[in-house]
């Protein structure tokens, strides 16, 4: 929901404002999720900032094994803060009504239980034979409600989940039990994207699939 509303009152520390008219937003269908691995520097906040400004809904940070950052004890946490601070400023920034959730670190066989129970699965990898876009306009083919664009319904909330690995590239292993739970190996085009840019580009490319830009 979203008030607009006029100041009536302002002191040093808060304002007191009279709420003039409420405007229900629905949710967004589908949910877009992001795993995200984890990245050195503040390339990992980077990412954060873009794909919520292109309307990123969840965002998995992942300890991916070739990850070189690690997230451990009270400086995971602090980097943990740090993720939920530029995903709430970002979207700020670009107007949402509803911001991205940063989830909890979660380790390879999370990740692979949140593809098993998305709509769309998708894991990037760099040898995949396989587009992004060929992969997307087969689900939309097989009339997944979700790349149907068709209007939304609140009946359900379908998730598409997309990977994005490490610098290092995900594992051999990690591929294996990602695709053991239902995601299918993509990649962007011809070159190799940054793990910081790589889950805005794929956002961008999956909601263009969807409904959600028609408005």
């Amino acid at each position: 929901m979203v008030a607009e509303c006029t100041v009536v009152r302002c002191r040093r520390d808060e304002l007191d404002c009279a709420v003039e008219r409420r405007v229900v937003h629905p949710a967004q269908v589908p949910l877009l999720v992001v795993v995200q691995a984890l990245v050195k520097g503040d390339r990992g906040e980077l990412a954060v900032e873009l794909m919520t400004e292109v309307g990123v809904d969840e965002i998995v940070p992942w300890a991916a094994s070739r990850s070189i950052a690690r997230w451990e004890g009270e400086r995971g946490t602090r980097a943990h803060g740090r993720w939920s601070v530029t995903a709430r400023e970002a979207a700020k920034q670009s107007r949402r009504v509803c911001w991205p959730r940063v989830c909890a670190l979660a380790d390879t066989d999370t990740v692979a239980a949140r593809l098993a129970a998305a709509e769309v699965a998708v894991v990037l990898h760099e040898d995949a034979t396989e587009p992004l876009t060929r992969v997307l306009a087969a689900e939309a083919s097989a009339t997944r409600p979700s790349l149907a664009r068709a209007p939304d319904t609140p009946a359900a909330l379908p998730e598409i989940v997309v990977v994005v690995g490490p610098e290092g590239g995900i594992t051999t292993a990690e591929l294996e039990v990602f695709a053991a739970a239902g995601g299918r190996p993509s990649r962007l085009g011809r070159t190799v994207l940054r793990t910081s840019t790589a889950g805005v580009v794929a956002a961008a490319v999956v909601l263009s699939h969807t409904s959600r830009w028609d408005r």
